[in-house]
């Protein structure tokens, strides 16, 4: 796909763009390219799964589901074999040979790891918890170091033998969009030469019910920007992106290619679980975001909502997306496809976004049962077959305590 980039309006660019090599993406909206085309096309995934019995009051919920075999965990790394890293390495794989490029080109010490989740091995310490309380003893392969929050990235910089700066973030559902942030300042002050960032988190009885206990969840097929929406589905997911600032040997007479262009935090701490009501820090991010990137608002061509399909996230999301924004651009949330994927939601989106620039496909329409909130602020959601007729994306997620990040991906032109 070719876009004409003559009529973009730009503003004097502060920032160098970070060029991704690879995107490795598993999620209920699938695991490769053909199966997350089709369903995006298709305006569905099979993979969002009604489930029973997950819930302690045993109300029924929605959630995205990983139901595919994932790979083993190395036998040398048996004290990290955890669903979420077999679920991380089943992204992982997808992008090995620019990470072995990368290593050969580098060196293991100019590779960084940094990873957002929220649940890490909860999962797994729940199943052991289970069996200590039947049986009286852990299983003989659990260690609680397997659900501390550092052990996703610690295991993937082990898997490579990396031997970079090596972290996990965690700041809920903005997790792994806060993971481009580091990783470009890492970039920039030359301590490294490429990162490998990214997101994973995996579905815990511990996460759902947390949830629950805040009336989050919905018992249905998640609805953002309904006038019926009442809250989210849960998901797991992995998604990876190796980021330099040279593009890859491959792409480098290539006339676009696609980099992460700007990012925009803010942190208005407005509630320890509500957005501020008027979505000034949403606002903010989205800001800043554009100005790091250099751009101005039209230069937009799709906006990838956090559209968790709560009554108070929607509500200021519109909000704030008019104020920067205006009417004009086409925003949906793929939430309905993937689920609420938490720390991972970042990372999961911004692969989304990638596999719309990477292969021209259609933007994602907007699922929801079209019956649109009219106390919404003027914003235009994606309907089927739409194009992207600009060089960007913006894509956002907003977490607990006011915890922000815009991304902002597209082709650069050298």
């Amino acid at each position: 796909m070719t876009i004409n980039m003559s009529n973009t309006t730009k503003k004097d660019n502060k920032s160098t763009p970070v060029y991704i090599h690879g995107c490795g993406f598993h999620s209920a909206l699938g695991k490769n390219a053909e199966e997350i085309h089709s369903r995006l096309q298709q305006g569905a995934s099979p993979d969002m799964l009604p489930v029973k019995g997950w819930l302690n009051d045993g109300s029924d919920t929605v959630v995205g589901k990983i139901r595919e075999f994932l790979p083993a965990v190395p036998a040398r790394y048996q004290q990290q074999d955890t669903f979420n890293n077999r679920l991380a390495l089943s992204a992982l794989q997808q992008i090995t040979a620019p990470i072995e490029h990368a290593i050969n080109q580098y060196g293991k010490d100019r590779l960084a790891v940094i990873i957002g989740t929220s649940t890490s091995g909860i999962s797994d310490g729940e199943k052991a918890l289970s069996q200590q309380m039947d049986n009286g003893s852990f299983p003989a392969d659990y260690h609680y170091y397997q659900q501390e929050i550092g052990n996703p990235a610690e295991f993937v910089a082990d898997y490579f033998g990396l031997e970079g700066p090596t972290y996990t973030i965690s700041t809920a559902c903005s997790s792994s969009g806060r993971v481009f942030l580091s990783a470009k300042r890492l970039l920039k002050m030359g301590i490294v030469d490429a990162v490998i960032v990214g997101g994973v988190d995996s579905l815990c009885q511990l996460t759902l019910n947390g949830f629950h206990g805040l009336d989050a969840l919905s018992n249905t097929l998640c609805n953002p920007f309904s006038k019926n929406r009442n809250g989210i589905n849960i998901g797991e997911a992995a998604a990876f992106m190796l980021l330099a600032l040279t593009p890859e040997s491959d792409e480098k007479q290539a006339k676009q290619k696609i980099a992460l262009l700007g990012v925009g935090d803010s942190s208005d701490a407005h509630h320890i679980s509500a957005p501020h009501p008027e979505g000034n820090g949403a606002e903010e991010a989205m800001r800043k975001a554009l100005d790091d990137a250099g751009l101005a608002p039209e230069d937009i061509g799709y906006i990838n909502a956090h559209g968790t399909a709560t009554p108070l996230n929607d509500e200021m999301e519109a909000k704030a997306i008019h104020r920067v924004f205006g009417a004009k651009i086409p925003v949906s949330s793929t939430k309905p496809f993937t689920g609420h994927t938490l720390g991972a939601a970042s990372a999961v989106e911004a692969a989304i976004c990638w596999h719309i620039l990477h292969y021209g496909i259609d933007l994602p329409a907007q699922i929801n049962d079209a019956e649109i909130a009219n106390s919404l602020a003027p914003i235009t959601l994606v309907e089927p077959k739409a194009k992207l007729v600009q060089p960007a994306i913006l894509s956002n997620s907003f977490a607990f305590g006011g915890n922000n990040i815009s991304l902002i991906f597209g082709y650069t032109h050298d």
